[in-house]
């Protein structure tokens, strides 16, 4: 869940309602007995920063035009396997799990940062895929305010843990739910670093997956929606490789569906009562002293022509990220000459709490296996 700041436009209440927030996935913990439990705000409490190792890309907020050439990154350890692709040594793809709907690879490694823990991704299937079939690929990026979540469960409302995966494979689409570093691991853009990287290992690693690489989107909610936006709109221009990630395929993606996406770091004016906020901690500095840095990590500044199409999906109640963020953002796109749907969920808090999440979830699914040819 995100706690934003008082935003623009918003009544003198809304910093008091953030003292109710909404149960979302990332608000459950595990109790004693291994079980998850949802947890208010008052149990909420940021982590503790740890120094991320320099980071030895542009400094934050300048223009990157490509990824760095792959012949720098080769280092004992990898193959290079194509003059444009570096591929390091990561443990071997595990064997599938037949479910009764769906094909699942669990904890697969994509990228090993040193000195972070290996970043790993679920894969499912529909249970129909095999053969030299290849159905298109969803890149799911979980929500938490980037300091927390798990990739295993998309928001508690949603019908259960898996009820955004089974619409998914049902409408013959994989879906790979993608861990990222967290704002306490290394500050911004490592998120980003991490689910281009997670994109081009699923196109190097295509055959054996049993998906097309030529038919790969992207969602995520809340801080996951606004991770989803940026891979969406900067595969053109991607950040700095993670460390010991595949290097050379695109990390573009042909559709893209935000839901309740921070669009706007700069929109936010102040820390939250009781912490620090989720988007200074993102970068690694208070954004009203990293004004730049909060400018490049907003996607309402990267709205151009080419982005691949997107639905925005927003509850028209949140209080916590204001439909105002997927309305501006919209508009940008528009205003590019890029495809762009908002829908905006009638009644609907943070994570559609208050409305029923099962249409604008279809309204999702219905609009990746469009665009993605599904």
């Amino acid at each position: 869940m995100l706690y934003p700041l008082s935003y623009q436009g918003v009544g003198p209440g809304y910093r008091d309602r953030l003292r109710q927030p909404v149960a979302c996935a990332a608000d459950r913990r595990h109790a004693a007995d291994g079980r998850w439990r949802t947890v208010d705000a008052t149990e909420q409490s940021a982590p503790q920063r740890r120094h991320a190792p320099a980071h030895h890309g542009p400094r934050q907020g300048a223009p990157v035009t490509s990824i760095p050439d792959a012949s720098a990154h080769a280092r004992p350890g990898t193959t290079v396997v194509h003059p444009s692709t570096v591929v390091p040594e990561l443990p071997e793809l595990p064997e599938p799990r037949r479910t009764d709907d769906r094909l699942v690879r669990h904890a697969v490694t994509y990228a090993r940062p040193l000195g972070y823990r290996p970043l790993l991704m679920d894969v499912h299937l529909p249970a129909s895929a095999g053969g030299d079939a290849r159905v298109p690929c969803v890149v799911w990026i979980h929500g938490g305010a980037w300091w927390e979540g798990d990739r295993r469960f998309p928001p508690g409302g949603w019908n259960g843990d898996d009820f955004w995966f089974r619409l998914l494979t049902g409408a013959g689409m994989a879906v790979a739910t993608i861990d990222y570093r967290l704002s306490g691991e290394a500050p911004y853009p490592a998120q980003l670093a991490d689910a281009q990287a997670a994109i081009r290992f699923l196109r190097h690693h295509a055959p054996a997956l049993g998906i097309d690489p030529q038919r790969i989107g992207v969602s995520g909610e809340s801080a996951g929606g606004h991770l989803a936006a940026m891979v969406a709109l900067t595969g053109h221009t991607p950040v700095p490789a993670t460390h010991r990630s595949v290097v050379g395929p695109s990390s573009a993606v042909q559709a893209a569906v935000p839901m309740y996406p921070v669009t706007d770091l700069l929109a936010f004016d102040g820390d939250p009562a009781g912490g620090p906020a989720p988007e200074d901690l993102l970068l690694g500095h208070p954004v009203r002293d990293a004004l730049d840095a909060a400018a490049a990590a907003s996607p309402v500044r990267h709205a151009w022509a080419g982005a691949p199409p997107m639905l925005l999906l927003h509850g028209d109640a949140d209080t916590l990220v204001p439909p105002a963020h997927s309305r501006r953002l919209a508009t940008a796109l528009e205003e590019a000459g890029a495809t762009v749907r908002l829908e905006l969920v009638r009644g609907g808090e943070h994570c559609f709490v208050g409305a029923d999440p099962v249409p604008p979830l279809r309204a999702a699914v219905a609009f990746l296996a469009e665009h993605l040819r599904a």
